[in-house]
């Protein structure tokens, strides 16, 4: 299973209403959109609202898209934990990284794919916290709503935690095609949006030339879009 990983960053303009407190995450809170919508259009309706409703990732069959960075909260387990107090007791949604994995509703080969990304997801992000599986919850377990409904419904929560425990534990790790959107700074005024992955920073040949003022010639043989890599 191969995945691509990305990020769609919630605004600081926006924290205010998506995502106002400061967190160390102590949790990973699983849940299923309940929709059938992809990755892109989950974090995209997510970061145009002004509802306070949020989320740090959402997974389907293809993608990875983490909107909001881990060090702030989010409100996704409907359990509060919106006091300024620091001395309060701090919820699901005050110490949790929320994870909805995408194509619950009707299900299919593009769930099973989108579950299998999470299992594979999730068990990297325990590794990378130095986490085993205990810290994984349901978002049932804050606040009683019967979500990740369709894990839940099928009874397969438990097979769902074995799954992660197995992968944290194979040799094998899932490749990750990482790809994150950026700009390439050409001098004090100009720069064109690039692509990083995999470590390497990639812009568009004509987006470049556009700003550049140079032309481009196009290759009637190859009808193909060149990368320029910036080294």
């Amino acid at each position: 299973m191969v995945y691509t990983f990305k990020q769609n960053l919630l605004p600081s303009s926006k924290y205010s209403i998506k995502a106002p407190y400061a967190m160390t995450p102590q949790y990973i809170t699983v849940h299923n959109t309940a929709n059938d919508a992809p990755a892109v259009n989950e974090i995209k309706y997510m970061l145009s609202n002004n509802n306070q409703v949020s989320y740090h990732v959402a997974v389907d069959d293809k993608e990875v898209i983490q909107a909001i960075p881990f060090t702030r909260n989010a409100w996704h387990c409907g359990d509060g934990g919106g006091s300024s107090d620091p001395n309060a007791l701090k919820k699901g949604n005050r110490i949790s990284i929320g994870v909805e994995i995408c194509y619950s509703k009707s299900g299919g080969s593009r769930y099973l794919a989108a579950e299998a990304n999470a299992v594979q997801y999730i068990a990297k992000l325990l590794k990378q916290f130095g986490w085993g599986i205990e810290r994984i919850r349901k978002h049932q377990d804050w606040n009683g709503k019967y979500c990740p409904h369709r894990i839940l419904s099928e009874g397969r929560w438990e097979s769902f935690l074995k799954r992660i425990e197995e992968t944290m534990k194979s040799k094998e790790e899932v490749k990750v095609a990482s790809t994150t959107e950026a700009k390439v700074m050409l001098n004090d005024s100009k720069s064109v949006p690039a692509i990083i992955k995999d470590g390497r920073t990639y812009v568009q040949v004509r987006e470049l030339a556009d700003l550049l003022g140079l032309k481009i010639v196009y290759n009637n043989e190859s009808k193909t879009t060149k990368l320029y890599t910036v080294k």
